[in-house]
């Protein structure tokens, strides 16, 4: 099979994603610290929402998008926490719905602090609903028994290609450049983490490699939350 046959296959999903290092019960809730690592996506979702609602002036041009970011945020934590309540495709869909939001709102917010303000607020309607659509398809795919995963996996890794090409080919265009590298370290460690669930709870079980993953992506949120908040300090426009 040649590679441009491998990568036009359909992409399934792993039944085997959904087990997970730690699946400890406590306090009757079963994978426990999965699902309570998700509380800092809630906590730092709401403060965002709470900023942009106190400080309007922060981020005028692209409030739009921040809106949108941070929606995602919250919503992540409660679909990653019902998911990992009992991982499997059908709950998986509602914490990836939860995330595309978050993801969508973060490129149209880089596209509006390194290229255009008009053009983010142009896109973010569509890339909503192609990261939206792209997890439906899965869905609908899953449920005809040819699941295939393409669609969602370039909306989930674009903005982590585009991010990063924007903030460096684009220095000094933005006060939020540091940020979005803190945002940039903390998802590469946690996507890490992700990767070797077991082997970190195999070395003291206390925490999973996913849980700990939960912890570094809200903190990526927070970094570009940071931003804001030293951005209304030091008064330029947002």
């Amino acid at each position: 099979m040649t590679l441009l046959e491998e990568l036009l296959r359909p992409l399934a999903q792993d039944p085997a994603y959904h087990a997970f290092a730690d699946g400890r019960s406590m306090l009757g809730i079963p994978n426990f610290w999965n699902v309570v690592s998700s509380l800092p996506f809630l906590v730092i979702g709401v403060w965002g929402l709470v900023f942009l609602a106190r400080n309007p002036g922060t981020a005028a041009r692209l409030r739009a998008a921040w809106a949108v970011f941070f929606v995602g945020i919250v919503a992540t934590a409660f679909g990653s926490g019902y998911y990992h309540l009992a991982p499997d495709n059908a709950s998986l869909g509602w914490d990836r719905l939860a995330m595309v939001v978050a993801f969508m709102g973060l490129l149209a917010i880089a596209v509006g602090e390194y290229l255009s303000p008009a053009w983010a607020n142009r896109l973010l309607v569509p890339l909503l609903l192609a990261g939206l659509g792209s997890v439906g398809y899965w869905l609908d795919s899953e449920a005809r028994g040819a699941g295939d995963l393409r669609p969602y996996a370039l909306i989930q890794f674009l903005p982590m290609l585009l991010v990063p090409a924007l903030v460096l080919l684009r220095r000094g265009r933005s006060d939020l450049g540091p940020y979005f590298g803190l945002l940039i370290v903390f998802y590469a460690a946690a996507k890490i983490f992700e990767f070797y669930d077991a082997p970190v709870f195999a070395a003291g079980e206390l925490m999973s490699g996913h849980a700990i993953k939960h912890v570094l992506a809200a903190l990526g949120a927070a970094s570009l939350l940071l931003g804001l908040g030293r951005r209304r300090l030091a008064g330029p426009p947002g």
